[in-house]
C-alpha cells in the first residue's frame, strides 16, 4: 500500500531542538509512523519531555543534552544514538533562530552568530552523522529545517534570512555529494504557531492583519511542518534530493512587517 511508503518503522531518527516547538511536534510524528527518536536540546527538562511522548507511542527514545553551537556536542550526539541504538537513519537539523534586529544595528558577533547557529551547525551535523547513516543503515535522510525568510525580503531579518539562504543553498550543495545513498532535503517554514510567534497571536490587531496577509488565513501548526518532515525522511519520498520545500499557507510577501528607522 502507498501509505507504507509514509512508515519509519524501526529507523532511528536524531532530531535537534526537540525540546519544544516544530522539533518536538516532528520527534513525535516520527514516534507515531514507528521510529525511534534521539531527541537534542539544551534544556534537559524538555527533551526528556519529548521523550516521554515518544514512548507513550510505544518507540524508544534518548534525551541528549545538546548546544548546537558546540562542535564537541554534536560529535556526542551522533555517537549517543549510535551507542544506544546501534543505527542512524535519519537527521533533522531543527535547532536554530535568532531574533529580528535592523541590519544598521546588526553587529559583527551577532551576524557570526546567527550563521554559525543556523547554518554550519547544520552543515557540522550533516558531516558527522551521513557516514554513519552508511555504515549502520546503507544509508540515510537528512531533513533541514529552513524559513521563508530565506527568499522574501523581511526588514529586521538581515542575519537571520542569511543564515537560511544559506542553509538552503547547503542542502542543495552537500545533496548533490551525498546522493544516491543519503538524502538532503529542507523545509521552507512560514509563520507557525509556537513560541517565537507568540507576540503576533496574542496581540488580537497583530494577528488579524498576520492573518489576512497569509493566503491559507490561519497561522502553521507544528503538525503541518511535522507532515512534510515524515515525507521526505520517509521512503514516500525515495526520488527526493536537493529540494526545499516551502511550507507557508501560500505566502508570498512578508505576512507583517518590523519597522526600522531610515537613514
Amino acid at each position: 500500500m502507498i501509505l507504507d511508503r509514509f512508515k519509519l518503522t524501526d529507523r532511528v531518527a536524531i532530531v535537534t531542538g526537540a525540546g519544544k516547538g516544530i522539533g518536538r511536534g516532528i520527534a513525535i510524528a516520527f514516534a507515531e509512523a514507528g521510529a525511534d527518536v534521539v531527541c537534542a536540546a539544551r534544556t534537559e527538562a524538555d527533551i526528556e519531555s519529548a521523550v516521554a511522548e515518544v514512548r507513550k507511542r510505544g518507540r524508544r527514545g534518548l534525551a541528549v543534552p545538546t548546544d548546537v553551537m558546540q562542535t564537541a556536542d554534536l560529535e556526542r550526539l551522533v555517537e549517543s544514538a549510535l551507542a544506544e541504538f546501534g543505527r542512524v537513519d535519519v537527521l533533522v537539523n531543527n535547532a536554530g533562530g535568532t531574533m529580528p534586529r535592523a541590519a544598521l544595528d546588526t553587529d559583527e558577533a551577532y551576524f557570526a552568530e546567527a550563521i554559525r547557529f543556523n547554518v554550519t551547525s547544520a552543515f557540522l551535523l550533516t558531516r558527522l552523522a551521513a557516514p554513519r547513516m552508511v555504515a549502520t543503515a546503507g544509508g540515510g535522510t537528512v531533513v533541514n529545517i529552513s524559513s521563508r525568510a530565506s527568499d522574501m525580503v523581511m526588514t529586521s531579518f538581515v542575519a537571520y534570512g542569511t543564515a537560511k539562504a544559506a542553509l538552503n543553498m547547503m542542502t542543495r550543495n552537500i545533496a548533490a555529494e551525498l546522493a544516491p545513498k543519503v538524502r538532503v532535503n529542507a523545509i521552507s517554514v512560514g509563520g507557525v504557531a509556537t513560541d517565537a510567534l507568540a507576540v503576533v497571536l496574542t496581540n488580537d490587531e497583530i494577528r488579524e492583519q498576520f492573518e489576512r496577509n497569509t493566503p491559507m488565513g490561519r497561522a502553521g501548526t507544528v503538525e503541518d511542518i511535522a507532515a512534510c518532515a515524515l515525507y521526505l525522511a520517509s521512503p514516500a519520498s525515495a526520488w527526493v534530493t536537493g529540494k526545499v520545500f516551502q511550507v507557508d499557507g501560500g505566502t508570498e510577501a512578508p505576512a507583517i512587517t518590523i519597522p526600522v528607522d531610515k537613514l
